[in-house]
């Protein structure tokens, strides 16, 4: 069994309301078994819900209290955040479940890169909190793009 953001399943928990389903992850649940979660929801945040992005740094600088969360309203949801990544880290020690497969760019899923903070649209190397969290716990990570 594998963890992976539920959103590349097809369920509409991003930002916005919406999905990013992955057709390689659609065809992925016919071999093998996976557990979807969305950090950003068992953290407490609503779907829909303000952008938001890390700044000042990556979800490894968010966890060590060097970088925040902030939504593209200005308000900061660092706290939600690290709430979903240790809800998703019980249910992968909970399962023994040895690999996380994350949602590319999202400030908590995504396993390489991240956005800047600045809501521009510019990219920056970086985990989310999610994955850094899980690679913490030496659970493997790895992002929709090497599915």
């Amino acid at each position: 069994m594998k963890l992976i953001s539920a959103c590349l399943l097809g369920a509409k928990c991003r930002w916005d309301g919406n999905h990013n389903q992955n057709d390689r992850a659609m065809n992925l649940i016919k071999k093998e078994v996976f557990l979807p979660v969305c950090p950003e929801q068992l953290g407490g945040l609503s779907t829909p819900r303000a952008r938001q992005e890390i700044k000042g740094g990556s979800g490894k600088d968010v966890l060590d209290k060097k970088a925040k969360v902030i939504n593209q309203e200005g308000d900061d949801v660092t706290e939600q955040f690290i709430r979903g990544a240790e809800e998703t880290l019980k249910i992968a020690q909970l399962y023994k479940i040895k690999e996380f497969i994350g949602k590319s760019l999202s400030p908590s899923c995504s396993c390489i890169k991240i956005y800047d903070g600045t809501f521009s649209g510019k990219i920056r190397n970086g985990r989310g909190i999610t994955a850094e969290l899980l690679t913490r716990n030496g659970i493997s990570i790895r992002g929709e793009e090497d599915l």
